[in-house]
C-alpha cells in the first residue's frame, strides 16, 4: 500500500510562529505522515512523518480556543485549531494511526529499519498469501455449516409435510373411519425426534473469530467518533467499545451494504422499515487486512467508492510486480540448487556481477519457504474437498427443495378441495 494515500482530512488553521498568525487550510492525513496546506496559496507549511511523533495532546489556545498540539522531535511544537468536525474527531482518528504504527514498526522512532533482503521480501509475500489462504477456509467452512443447517431445515420441513398430509387425510376421511386416530405419532416418537433435531442443531451456535482491528468507530453522525473494534466473525461482525462493551452485531444475513470509502474506511449499514438504520463508520488502520475478508463473505454486499476503485488498481499493478519478483526470486532459487558450471572467458564478470546483485537465499530462508508452501497446499487440498462436499450439498438441497415445492402445491389442492 502506497504510504501517499488519504486517510482523511479535515479543515483546521494552524498556528505559524514566525508570523504570530492563524493560517486556515486542511490537515490531511496519510498511513505514514501528517500534513497541513494552506487554502489559498495550496502550500504545505508541515509535514511530519508519523514516526517523528512524540506526543499528541488536547490543549486550549489563549484558554479559549480548543486545540490539538503535536510534539516531534527536538521539542518542535505544532499548534492546530478550528478543527471540524470536532477536536476529538480529529484527535481519535490521528491518535489511532500513530499508535498502530508504532505498535506495528517497534524502534521506528529510534533508528531506521535496515533494508530487507529479496529471500525476506519472498519469505513475506508468502506468508501473506498464507494468511489470506487461511482466512478464505475459515469463511468456506462456514459456508458449508450455513448449507448443512439449510439441509437440517429441509429435512424438518419435511416432518411437518408428513404432519400436514396425515391431517388432511383426517380431514378428508369420514367421520366413521376407525383408523384416524392412528395417523399421529406417539408423544413419545415426537420427543424423541424433537430431542434429535435439538442435539444436532446445538454445535451449530458456536462461532469462530475471524480477525479483530483496533478502530475508531463512529455512528449516524462523524462527530460523535470513539476507540473501539471490529471483529469479524464466521457468522457476522460486531463493534465493541475500547472497553470491551458490544455496542452492536450484525448478523451475517442483516447486512444490507457495506462501502469501502478507502483502504483505510468502510461503512456498514442495516437498513429498517419503519425507523431508522442501523450504520457504522470504521477508519482503521489496520482496515486493508480486514477488506479482502469482507469481500469473500460479502460479495454481493460490498461495494468500492471511487477511490477505492482507483486504489484497487494500483494494488493490482503492485501485485503483478510482485509476482513477478516471485517468479525471479524463484528461478533464482531453482538456479541455487542446480549445479553451476566454471565460468569462462568474459563470463566470469557477468556472473560475479550478478551475484553480487542477486544475493543467495539462506538456508532458514529456504526452510521457512518449503514450510509455507506445504501449509499452503495442504489448505488448497482441504478447499478442494470442502468444495466438492459443498458441491454435493447443493444438488441435495436441489433435490429436496423441488420435492418440497411439489408437496406443498399437492396440499394446497387438497385443502381447496376441502373448502
Amino acid at each position: 500500500m502506497s504510504s501517499d494515500v488519504r486517510v482523511h482530512s479535515w479543515p483546521c488553521s494552524y498556528y505559524l510562529n514566525l508570523e504570530k498568525q492563524w493560517v486556515p487550510g486542511k490537515l490531511t492525513l496519510t498511513p505514514h505522515s501528517l500534513k497541513f496546506s494552506a487554502d489559498r496559496t495550496e502550500e504545505v507549511l508541515v509535514g511530519l512523518p508519523l514516526c517523528s511523533i512524540t506526543e499528541i495532546r488536547k490543549e486550549a489556545s489563549l484558554f479559549i480556543f480548543s486545540a490539538i498540539t503535536i510534539l516531534e522531535k527536538g521539542q518542535a511544537k505544532h499548534w492546530f485549531s478550528s478543527l471540524r468536525p470536532s477536536r476529538n474527531v480529529v484527535f481519535n482518528v490521528i491518535e489511532h494511526f500513530w499508535r498502530e504504527l508504532l505498535l506495528s514498526q517497534p524502534g521506528t522512532a529510534a533508528h531506521t529499519p535496515s533494508p530487507r533482503t529479496r529471500g525476506q521480501e519472498l519469505v513475506g509475500l508468502m506468508a501473506s498469501s498464507q494468511r489470506r489462504m487461511e482466512d478464505t477456509s475459515k469463511v468456506l467452512h462456514h459456508q458449508g455449516e450455513q448449507l448443512d443447517s439449510v439441509m437440517r431445515g429441509l429435512e424438518k420441513m419435511e416432518s411437518d409435510l408428513d404432519v400436514a398430509d396425515r391431517l388432511l387425510t383426517e380431514l378428508e376421511s369420514p367421520s366413521w373411519w376407525p383408523f384416524s386416530s392412528k395417523l399421529w405419532k406417539t408423544p413419545a416418537e415426537a420427543k424423541t425426534k424433537e430431542g434429535v433435531s435439538e442435539a444436532s442443531c446445538e454445535p451449530f451456535g458456536k462461532e469462530g473469530v475471524v480477525i479483530r482491528v483496533p478502530a475508531v468507530v463512529s455512528q449516524r453522525t462523524e462527530s460523535h467518533s470513539k476507540p473501539g473494534k471490529l471483529t469479524v466473525l464466521v457468522s457476522g461482525l460486531e463493534i465493541h467499545d475500547s472497553s470491551s462493551l458490544l455496542l452492536h452485531r450484525f448478523e451475517r444475513e442483516d447486512v444490507d451494504d457495506i462501502k469501502v470509502h478507502s483502504p483505510y474506511e468502510v461503512s456498514i449499514r442495516q437498513r429498517f422499515i419503519g425507523k431508522p438504520d442501523v450504520a457504522y463508520r470504521l477508519i482503521s488502520a489496520k482496515m486493508p487486512e480486514v477488506i479482502p475478508i469482507l469481500e469473500v463473505q460479502f460479495s454481493k454486499k460490498i461495494e468500492l467508492l471511487e477511490d477505492a476503485l482507483v486504489l484497487r488498481s494500483r494494488a493490482q499493478t503492485s501485485s503483478a510486480e510482485a509476482s513477478c519478483s516471485i517468479r525471479h526470486a524463484a528461478s533464482r532459487l531453482m538456479g541455487c540448487t542446480a549445479p553451476r558450471e566454471l565460468p569462462t572467458g568474459g563470463q566470469e564478470g557477468e556472473q560475479l556481477q550478478l551475484q553480487r546483485n542477486w544475493p543467495l537465499l539462506s538456508e532458514g530462508e529456504a526452510q521457512e519457504l518449503t514450510q509455507i508452501l506445504s501449509k499452503l497446499k495442504g489448505l488448497a487440498l482441504d478447499t478442494e474437498a470442502e468444495l466438492e462436499r459443498q458441491d454435493e450439498a447443493l444438488d441435495g438441497i436441489t433435490v429436496a427443495v423441488d420435492q418440497a415445492t411439489l408437496t406443498v402445491d399437492k396440499h394446497n389442492r387438497r385443502m381447496r378441495k376441502l373448502m
